[in-house]
């Protein structure tokens, strides 16, 4: 069945409407009927400014599923005159596009174009994303694709660099809602779910519309005679699973979010990604490893201790499993959280790692080289070295770096946390260096 979230108002039951699924009886016919989609389809989106001009070009349509896209792959052929032809990724190999094309060649000699929508055209190879090029070019074809996965990761550049990518989103609540009524004016009477029932229904369907267009056939097949409430629908009914592909971009978006709600000492937002991430089938190892490197990156030595706590909390994990281990890595998420955060070891790191790489070839100074052999006494090897414990304050403020390097100051401490206090020495070593080298 094809993505339909956003359904016009039903057609006449002389459709024989009743044979047909709730989602097909619901196509919007126009696309100013299409729900929740108004970025794009207004007079001033992108979609919208194109059909007005009544011009084109090729699209890749990139969102969740349930959206929309292949309605309105349609619905723009409707609008711009275009024959539609739809082929899927999964199904379509090499005979198959061949024949296309050579129908779509045929089409375009008598003075009609063709819009090929391609569903799920991410899982084209990159040679079978190629062969659309020439096609495109020569205006064979009108290609429209669809993809749930991020386009800059799963289509060639050049196929990339010849469409537009317009971005479809999930279905809001509100578009949920108005998405309920036509359905039910289609089936001619109210669903019969009290209030907070028809709230879990839209949330079930979780801002999928076709989802919520089965759930709705669902309900209807039942034939209640009084409406029920949240819990007998919850009991009837198995929640859709959240969207998560733990191999895929929602995985990198979810644990940005984690990672982004630690950087920024939220701990409510913290733990609910970290909620998220779990729901979905997130392996807690995964995120043990990815709170510890939140303590060594965003918290560093403002708070030593939050390195510490998050290995205790991986090892806690690793003793009791789950579910009980993901209480440990939670406390966890909320100390970071909560944490002074410093960035400045991070930083420093970076730095060094980028001096090191430019001045890879420089020779430590003499002074600092041990000379075990004779020769090396010769060439002055530890010549001049000050033991720093016979020095003043235990500080000689001898030179470290190479003779041809200029000191740089890489490590900058910031006035939160522990590290107000590294500050501190930073400042006074900074400060006996420059009284010993004057």
């Amino acid at each position: 069945m094809s993505d339909l979230f956003d359904l016009a108002p039903g057609a006449p039951e002389t459709r024989n409407s009743g044979h047909r699924p709730l989602a097909d009886r619901l196509r919007p016919a126009a696309l100013s009927d299409v729900i929740g989609q108004d970025k794009v389809l207004s007079a001033e989106g992108p979609l919208g400014a194109m059909v007005a001009s009544g011009s084109l070009s090729s699209l890749i349509l990139w969102g969740p599923p349930g959206v929309g896209k292949t309605t309105i792959a349609r619905l723009l052929a409707d609008a711009t005159d275009l024959a539609f032809v739809q082929i899927s990724a999964i199904f379509t190999g090499v005979p198959e596009l061949r024949k296309v094309f050579e129908a779509a060649k045929l089409r375009h000699r008598q003075g009609r174009g063709t819009l090929l929508f391609v569903d799920e055209i991410h899982r084209f190879n990159k040679a079978q994303q190629d062969g659309f090029l020439p096609h495109m070019e020569d205006g064979t074809i009108l290609l429209v694709g669809a993809t749930t996965e991020n386009p800059s990761f799963e289509l060639n550049a050049a196929l990339l660099s010849r469409s537009q990518v317009i971005v479809l989103e999930r279905l809001s609540l509100a578009d949920l809602e108005r998405l309920a009524q036509r359905a039910e004016k289609e089936l001619g009477a109210a669903l019969p779910l009290k209030g907070p029932a028809r709230e879990a229904l839209l949330e079930m369907a979780d801002g999928d519309g076709r989802a919520l267009l089965n759930l709705i056939e669902q309900v209807t097949a039942w034939k209640l005679k009084e409406p029920i409430e949240a819990e007998v629908l919850a009991k009837r009914l198995m929640r859709r699973a959240a969207k998560y592909d733990k191999s895929g971009e929602e995985h990198y978006n979810l644990i940005s979010a984690l990672h982004k709600s630690v950087r920024g000492s939220d701990p409510d937002a913290a733990l609910y990604w970290y909620a998220r991430m779990l729901e979905g089938g997130e392996d807690p190892r995964f995120l043990a490893r990815r709170l510890t490197r939140m303590a060594v990156e965003d918290i560093g030595l403002a708070d030593p201790q939050a390195q510490t706590l998050c290995l205790h909390a991986w090892e806690t994990y690793e003793r009791l499993g789950s579910p009980e281990g993901e209480l440990a890595l939670a406390q966890a998420v909320a100390y970071l959280a909560l944490a002074p955060k410093s960035n400045a070891g991070y930083v420093a790191y970076k730095a060094a790692r980028d001096l090191a790489r430019k001045t890879g070839s420089e020779p430590p100074p003499k002074h600092i080289l041990n000379a075990p052999t004779r020769m090396m006494k010769d060439q002055g090897y530890g010549a001049g070295y000050a033991y720093d414990h016979d020095a003043e304050d235990g500080f000689s403020g001898q030179n470290y770096f190479p003779d041809s390097v200029k000191r740089p100051v890489l490590y900058q401490p910031v006035e939160r946390g522990y590290e107000r206090e590294l500050k501190k020495r930073v400042d006074w070593f900074a400060k006996l260096r420059a009284e010993r080298n004057r």
